[in-house]
Order: C-alpha cells, then sequence, then structure tokens
C-alpha cells in the first residue's frame, strides 16, 4: 500500500497530499485507526475522500493508505437471511467482535463467513467448455433459495477439475484451462458497487408483480423489472408500503435497504419478518430476504453507498435467473448524503443545494433495474424491480428528488396526508397516482386469467374520478342537487374505496389478497353497481334499492376479511346480486320520500 498524508478534515470529507498513485473510486484507510474511505475527488496530488465511518480525531497529518481496489462487495453462499450496513460489514458479527451494539471505528472483517462448510454440488463434468455466467454448481443456501455457482465475468475455458463436496466460499471447487494457462476458483467473487453487472440482453418487461395490496394491484400495478416510486409526507405510510411489498410480493429474493431511516422501522423488520411465513413456500420471509441497514445515526457517507451495495447484490441474483425486488427506504436521504458530500466539496449547487448530477445519479441507480437474460448459455431470464421510497420535505413532489425520480420510473404511488388523517391505508391517492405498465399488465391478466380484467379496472377508476368531480356539486349546492344515477355512483365509489381500497396491514387476513379474490371482490361491487342501475331504469327508487340490499353490501364490505380458503362463497355473493335487485324491481309501489 502506498501512502498519503491527512491536511484537512470536514465531516466526512477527508483531504489527503501526496496521493498521486491514486485514482477516483480506491478504497482507503485513514489515520491510525485505518478508517475506512473513498476518493471521490482528485486535484494534482490531493485527494478527497469521502469516509464511511466517524472522523472525530483524525487530524492533520496522519497516514493515508489506499489499496487500489474499488468499493466492491463480496458475493457468493452465506449472503441470504444476513443483515448487513452500508459498505456490506455483517451487523451481528460486528457486534460480537466489538462487544458493542454501536459501530466501532477502524474494525476491518470480512462480509461473509469464511469459514463455514457448504456442500457444493457439481452441475458440470471435466472437460465441458463453460464461459462468463454458466454455472458450475449449486449450493442449496436456504429452504428456498438454491445459490447458483458462476464462472466470472471475462473468463472463460475448459473445465480441468471440478468435484462435489463441502467448501468454504475461498476454497478451490473448480479449475479452468483458460488462455492464460490454468486457473482455480472458488465460490466467491467480488464485484464493485458502483458498476452494473454486464448482461445479454435487456427485454422489455410484461408480468405483472402480485404485492398482495390491491389498490396497487388494480390500478397502479408494476411489472417484475420495473421501477416505482413511493412519495408522500411524514407518517402518511410509506415505510408500511414498502415493508408489505416486501413481505407479499411474488418474487424470489427481497434486498432491503434501509437508508438513513429510523432504526425502529429496521427493528420492525428484524422483528417481523422471521415470523412471518412467506405463501409461496410456507417458510419464514427471511429465507428470502437480504437487509443493508444504513440509519440516520450511521454515518452520512455509508448512506451513498448502501444504495450501490443493495443494487449489486440484487444484481448478482438476478444474473442466477431470479426475480428480485430491491426496496430502498428512502432515496431522499440518500439525495441528502449526496447533498452535504457535494457541498462539503465545494461544488455548484443546483436546486434546493443538491448537486447538479442529482438526476444522473438517480437515472443510473434505476437503469441497474429491469428484466435480462442473464450471460451464460442457458439462457436464464431474471429481473429486479427497484421500489424506492422518496421523502420530500413537507409532502411537497414538485422538490428535485422527486421531480427527477418520476423523470425515471413508470409507476408513482402518491401517499396522501388527508387519507393518512381519515385513517385510510393504503393512502395511495388514486386521483394523483398512475403506473405507464397499466395497459401492458391489462392485456396480460385478460389473457392469463381469461377474464375482463382491464375493464373492470377502468370501470372503477371511472367511478372514483366521477365521485371526485360530483363531490365538488355536492360541496356547492348540496346533495339533493344530484340525480339517483348520480347519488348511486356516490355510494358504489364510498364501497370501492372502503370496501376494497382500503386495506389492513396488520389484519392476518386481509394484509394480502391474491388477484382471484382480488377480481372476485372488484367485480362484485360492480356488477352491484351495473345492476342497480338497471333498476332505476326500470322504476325502481334509489331508498328501496338501499334498504333492500343492506344484507348484501354488507356480505360484500366484509368480503375482504373472508380467508383465501374461502373465496367460492365470493361467486355465491355474485350470483345473488341480480336475484335480489330484480325483486327489489318486482315489488314496487313505494315511493323515495
Amino acid at each position: 500500500m502506498q501512502e498519503g498524508r491527512v491536511i484537512k478534515v470536514s465531516g466526512p470529507l477527508v483531504m489527503a497530499e501526496n496521493m498521486g498513485h491514486a485514482a477516483i473510486q480506491d478504497i482507503c484507510y485513514v489515520g491510525e485507526l485505518g478508517v475506512i474511505g473513498e476518493i471521490i475527488e482528485m486535484r494534482k496530488d490531493v485527494a478527497s475522500i469521502q469516509v464511511y465511518e466517524e472522523t472525530a480525531g483524525i487530524g492533520p497529518g496522519e497516514v493515508v493508505k489506499t489499496t487500489g481496489e474499488a468499493l466492491s462487495v463480496e458475493l457468493g453462499p452465506g449472503i441470504v437471511s444476513q443483515m448487513f450496513d452500508g459498505i456490506q460489514r455483517p451487523l451481528d458479527k460486528f457486534q460480537t467482535l466489538t462487544q458493542s451494539n454501536f459501530l466501532s471505528r477502524g474494525v476491518q472483517l470480512p462480509a461473509l463467513d469464511h469459514q463455514k462448510k457448504w456442500w457444493f454440488e457439481a452441475a458440470l463434468e471435466i472437460g465441458t467448455v463453460v464461459s462468463a455466467g454458466d454455472v458450475v454448481g449449486i449450493v442449496e443456501e436456504t429452504k428456498v433459495l438454491t445459490h447458483k455457482i458462476m464462472v466470472p465475468n471475462g473468463v472463460s475455458g475448459t473445465i480441468t477439475k471440478i468435484h462435489s463436496g463441502e467448501f468454504n466460499i475461498t476454497e478451490t471447487v473448480y479449475v479452468l484451462a483458460t488462455e492464460e494457462g490454468e486457473k482455480s476458483f472458488s465460490m466467491l467473487q467480488k464485484w464493485p458497487v458502483r458498476r452494473g453487472r454486464p448482461v445479454k440482453e435487456k427485454l422489455n418487461p410484461e408480468a405483472p408483480m402480485i404485492t398482495g395490496q390491491r389498490v396497487i394491484d388494480t390500478f397502479f400495478p408494476v411489472v417484475k423489472g420495473g421501477a416505482a416510486a413511493v412519495p408522500g409526507p411524514f407518517g402518511a405510510g410509506k415505510t408500511v408500503v414498502q415493508h408489505q411489498i416486501a413481505k407479499w410480493a411474488d418474487v424470489d429474493l427481497v434486498v432491503y435497504v434501509g437508508c438513513g431511516e429510523r432504526g425502529n422501522e429496521m427493528t420492525d423488520v428484524l422483528n417481523e419478518f422471521p415470523e412471518l411465513i412467506d405463501p409461496k413456500t410456507g417458510e419464514s420471509l427471511m429465507e428470502r430476504t437480504i437487509l443493508i441497514a444504513n440509519t440516520s445515526n450511521m454515518p452520512v457517507a455509508a448512506r451513498e453507498a448502501s444504495i450501490y451495495t443493495g443494487i449489486t447484490i440484487a444484481e448478482y441474483f438476478r444474473d442466477m435467473g431470479y426475480n428480485v425486488a430491491i426496496m430502498a427506504d428512502s432515496t431522499s436521504r440518500w439525495a441528502e448524503a449526496l447533498r452535504e458530500m457535494s457541498g462539503r466539496l465545494e461544488e455548484m449547487p443546483g436546486d434546493e443545494g443538491y448537486p447538479a448530477y442529482l438526476g444522473s445519479r438517480l437515472a443510473e441507480y434505476y437503469e441497474r433495474a429491469g428484466r435480462v437474460v442473464a450471460l451464460g448459455s442457458d439462457g436464464r431470464e431474471g429481473s429486479i424491480t427497484a421500489i424506492s421510497a422518496v421523502s420530500p420535505s413537507g409532502g411537497d413532489t414538485s422538490e428535485p428528488v422527486t421531480q427527477n425520480t418520476l423523470r425515471v420510473v413508470k409507476v408513482f404511488w402518491g401517499l396522501s396526508a388527508n387519507l393518512a388523517q381519515q385513517r385510510h391505508f393504503p393512502s395511495i391517492d388514486w386521483l394523483s397516482s398512475y403506473s405507464l405498465y397499466s395497459n401492458e399488465v391489462g392485456l396480460y391478466l385478460d389473457q392469463q386469467m381469461q377474464v375482463s380484467w382491464s375493464d373492470l379496472v377502468t370501470e372503477g377508476m371511472k367511478i372514483l374520478q366521477e365521485e371526485s368531480q360530483l363531490s365538488e356539486i355536492v360541496r356547492l349546492v348540496g346533495i339533493d342537487s344530484l340525480s339517483e344515477k348520480d347519488r348511486l355512483t356516490l355510494e358504489v365509489a364510498k364501497s370501492i374505496r372502503e370496501d376494497y381500497l382500503q386495506q389492513n396491514a396488520f389484519d392476518d387476513v386481509d394484509t394480502f389478497t391474491s388477484r382471484e379474490k382480488q377480481f372476485k371482490m372488484l367485480n362484485n361491487i360492480l356488477t352491484f353497481y351495473s345492476e342497480s342501475r338497471k333498476a332505476l331504469d326500470l322504476g325502481a327508487y334509489l331508498k328501496e334499492i338501499m334498504e333492500g340490499t343492506t344484507d348484501l353490501r354488507d356480505k360484500v364490505a366484509r368480503s375482504k376479511y373472508l380467508p383465501e380458503a374461502e373465496i367460492e362463497k365470493l361467486s355465491d355473493i355474485h350470483q345473488s346480486i341480480p336475484i335480489i335487485l330484480q325483486e327489489i324491481v318486482a315489488k314496487g309501489g313505494m315511493t323515495n320520500d
């Protein structure tokens, strides 16, 4: 390692001279304690280093050692079910080693356990010609996830040695004869976090990601390989929305990045996820979850790195052919870290003090999501779905982070403070939110489910929009000015809002709704609407309809609490709707006084 000297310390920014041998993105060890930092700017032989640990006590004259390597993550068996900090230090081992609940400076330890033995099952034979991305063997990492050991990027050759057995991640498991001679490979790979992993081909995302959240799956769907943003003011439920998606999304792996948020939110994840059962596998959700925690009391520079650490781990599992979801909570805190470092570098500020390159950095991150054909001869398809919370100050979505995010993502789940105050959760505002995947998802589900899903969605949204217009009239001149059909529209819109869109994340049944149940629930509400309109056309009064369908509407309202095993009861309700309304029309004779 070559050395430089500290000449200035400004919070997480350290400046060092005699660094002409170094390069941008090199990792350094600063001071006697050897705190970890990364070079982010070079001016002649003076390097600006963002330090990922507390810099208190470091002064001018102390030694800076460069490694010549970029900030990288360790990729291999043992990564799933773990909790890391922003630069992939395992927090449980960190706590054991330091005997402290707080991060101690200068502690260096490997990200993964280099001693633990794993059973490696060889998938190829001696003499097989392989290239980058080919799967040479597998490791059963958890009960629900098979870890595929792949040939590293840029490597090709013929297998000269490989056999199954128990190995740790640094021992040789196969040998290749390459153009440069024989090379030995272990199960461990390293990859620089700021560089996207290469792929064979990028594909258009098609299949929707089922989240079990009715307002999302029905009106504002996201596809596997898509990108979505969840902006909203404090207390509107951003974190709970992300927790719900992390719990119930039909993906193979979830990478949850707690970026600058409160520590109690990560504690909730740690306490809840091991106890929750994945409906797809029947095992604990932690069996397919990786947590990266860089909470608000941790060093600000590591917050900036945490998102790249998360997306790199997600790319690694995507390359195995898995569907991965990455949750970033929140990119606003990440942008604040960018702004702080930019200010200390004395760069020209952009909007609201954020650096001028904020938009390009956000685009760079979201661009790493997508559906791809991975490297390798077997044509594996994998995807990364990026879902990020945005925390605009005061809920003002015109601020730079939200606006730059919306230029890149195709799904906007705008959270409403008014809905949250009314205790309507998820508080996603159906009038301001949108999904640019709606048409594709509608066509896909029409074919897959063999039902008119897209027509139902269109009709439901039309009723909600009509309600907004009618509510304005009611506020101005009163409800008596509305026709009976318009009053019916208000009643049905209320049912959609309260019986369908409102969902209790803490109820064992209502927390997740399958696609089939969603269809039946919405179909019942809209069938009631269409049959009631027919009844009005045939001379029935709205008062007759509302009084005669009290029990029916109560069943529709309570259907959200029907377990998945009993959803056939929803079909019985559907069949009874036209019969009950025909009986009301047949009785007649009442007045609407």
